[in-house]
């Protein structure tokens, strides 16, 4: 093999995988913003007091009961949700 040959072979090899990385950036995207709703919330999910993603019913409902809480005088309005229960969970220290 020539030198020109083997550095041609060698700007090949690492063009490859860089290539490869490239395109899997786009497709993760996309795929992340419903990949995370499966993921559990122990291993990094989504929290449970998360509010609903943008463009479901749910979100619609949910920016309409948010605005209503907003033009109430604070006397009137509901409490704070509370956090989840964790007193399962062993202390981290």
């Amino acid at each position: 093999m020539t030198v020109r040959l083997r550095q041609l072979a060698i700007l090949l090899i690492a063009a490859l995988p860089a290539c490869s990385l490239a395109g899997c950036g786009t497709i993760n995207e996309h795929m992340s913003a419903s990949m995370g709703d499966y993921i559990p919330q122990w291993a990094g999910g989504l929290p449970a007091d998360a509010p609903p993603r943008p463009g479901t019913a749910k979100y619609d409902e949910f920016m309409k009961e948010r605005e209503r809480q907003r033009l109430m005088p604070a006397d009137q309005r509901d409490p704070k949700p509370t956090k989840p229960d964790q007193s399962g969970l062993d202390p981290v220290h």
